[in-house]
């Protein structure tokens, strides 16, 4: 089975609705701040984006307001074609801890991120649903550390059960991450060190001390 190109697709959409004239409205699942900044400054120029912040994986909870208030900086202080909103889900760390039972050892970049991926992009994809959206997608793709094949099986599997089209990316493509790194230091961002669940923070203070290592 060929691989798919999923930055070659996403090129591909953003040709069709440019031709058509058209600005569809897309809502996308963040992780965080820094993640988000190339994201949004690249489809902010094709898309109307509300940015939806549903993370319940991220602990504590002062870690989990720390990363809310700066993407709501970042929204603010990022120069784009079309206005970016911001949405915030429910912050429920149980609904997290209920679907990692059992997966608590594995590694980060599995089966527990993969069901992790599943729980946010669903509850995304309810809520591009419910609220009109042409689109929906995330962030995550433009870490190094995620894998963007499994985000975007997991996204048009949503797609296909809530019949909201998936907006498909690899942002880490055309150095998005690079990208990305250099927006958050010009945005003095806060850039944190560990992807945000407990499990994933003791991973990185494991493999790279205390300092841990930026997502």
């Amino acid at each position: 089975m060929n691989k798919v190109n999923y930055q070659l697709e996403l090129e591909k959409i953003i040709g069709q609705i440019t031709e058509k004239g058209e600005v569809p409205r897309l809502l996308m699942h963040s992780c965080c701040a820094p993640c988000s900044s190339y994201c949004l400054s690249y489809l902010a120029e094709f898309f109307k984006i509300t940015v939806f912040y549903y993370n319940p994986n991220i602990a504590p909870k002062e870690e989990y307001g720390k990363r809310v208030q700066e993407q709501q900086r970042l929204i603010l202080e990022l120069p784009v074609k079309y206005k970016v909103s911001f949405a915030e889900g429910k912050y429920d760390p149980e609904s997290f801890y209920k679907m990692a039972k059992g997966l608590e050892e594995l590694p980060e970049g599995g089966e527990r991120c993969f069901a992790c991926y599943q729980m946010r992009l669903r509850e995304a994809a309810v809520y591009a649903k419910e609220n009109g959206f042409g689109f929906f997608t995330t962030t995550l793709s433009v870490s190094p550390y995620k894998n963007a094949q499994k985000l975007n099986e997991i996204g048009l599997q949503l797609s296909k059960e809530y019949q909201i089209p998936w907006l498909m990316s690899d942002f880490k493509k055309k150095d998005g991450y690079a990208k990305s790194v250099a927006l958050s230091k010009e945005h003095n961002l806060y850039r944190q060190n560990y992807c945000g669940c407990e499990f994933s923070r003791r991973q990185a203070e494991k493999e790279f001390g205390r300092a841990g290592r930026d997502i």
